[in-house]
């Protein structure tokens, strides 16, 4: 699978300890950040990428941005938590390039180092324990705030502590298989290129000469791999950042458009919906006022 060449930006959201019971029961949660949780005691229940995890006493468990998930707590159960951005570069995700799992048993350095984060990051709980609720104007709009006032040593330990927890996830039996298909690593570069190029007019043709291709083939190809078609990708990419923009800016909705490669603001508003089953802005007008 295609190797990490740039490094990998991370940004804090929140972290925080719960004590959370069966209030805890929420569907349809959708975030452009991740969720890592290290669960402390009693039990409950998480779903997403199509499969349904036991939330264990002792186990971290990991859940990519713009993921479907959903939550039961049926008796009582605590939990440290974090949200944070991931970027490898504008629009091109961590998860698109490394395969990862979503459940990994704790060792004590792991336990350190969630006591250790919020340590350093004290006053970035959420106040309110819906996980819709974790998408709020404060904490989105202003979380670039917090890093200013942590000083370098403690914004680099921060740093230093996400990157060795996301690590812990990725599924490095996985990457050896993948690594053995050199078309794959080939099909990688368009992925960054996307991500480059997101906000101009991108077409399977551009796509495929870029690699070399006919477009048929290369089209075929990348959803052999990838699971869709090319502009199919393109478009969930662009309504990925638009999300991203319209709950951590206060960008008008033209603008988000031509940023993520849209030149007719109605044609967006479409495409988003299809998507997200939202337009635009009763999206960002639901996720700011939850």
């Amino acid at each position: 699978m295609q190797k990490l060449s740039q490094p990998i930006k991370l940004d804090l959201l929140h972290i925080g300890y719960a004590k959370l019971d069966e209030k805890w029961n929420y569907d349809n949660v959708i975030s452009p950040f991740s969720r890592l949780f290290y669960v402390t005691t009693g039990s409950a229940k998480a779903y997403h990428t199509n499969q349904a995890f036991e939330l264990r006493p002792g186990y971290m468990y990991l859940i990519p941005s713009y993921t479907y998930n959903r939550y039961k707590c049926d008796e009582y159960h605590e939990q440290y938590y974090i949200g944070f951005f991931e970027e490898i570069m504008e629009g091109l995700s961590i998860y698109t390039l490394k395969s990862f799992k979503y459940e990994v048993k704790a060792t004590t350095s792991d336990i350190h180092y969630f006591n250790r984060l919020l340590e350093l990051n004290p006053d970035i709980s959420v106040t309110n324990n819906d996980p819709k609720a974790y998408v709020n104007k404060p904490s989105l709009l202003n979380f670039h705030k917090k890093d200013r006032v942590l000083n370098s040593s403690q914004y680099l330990e921060t740093q230093g502590i996400l990157s060795i927890l996301l690590s812990r996830f990725i599924d490095d039996d996985d990457d050896q298989m993948i690594e053995k298909s050199s078309t794959k690593n080939n099909l990688e570069k368009v992925l960054i290129y996307i991500a480059e190029h997101l906000h101009e007019a991108l077409s399977v043709q551009n796509l495929a000469n870029y690699c070399h291709l006919s477009t048929d083939h290369f089209s075929r190809i990348f959803k052999q791999n990838f699971g869709v078609r090319p502009l199919k990708y393109i478009q969930s990419k662009r309504v990925e950042r638009a999300q991203l923009l319209l709950l951590t800016t206060y960008d008008s909705m033209q603008q988000i458009a031509e940023k993520v490669g849209f030149d007719n603001i109605s044609y967006f508003s479409r495409i988003f919906k299809k998507i997200t089953g939202k337009t635009p802005g009763s999206f960002r007008k639901e996720q700011l006022n939850v």
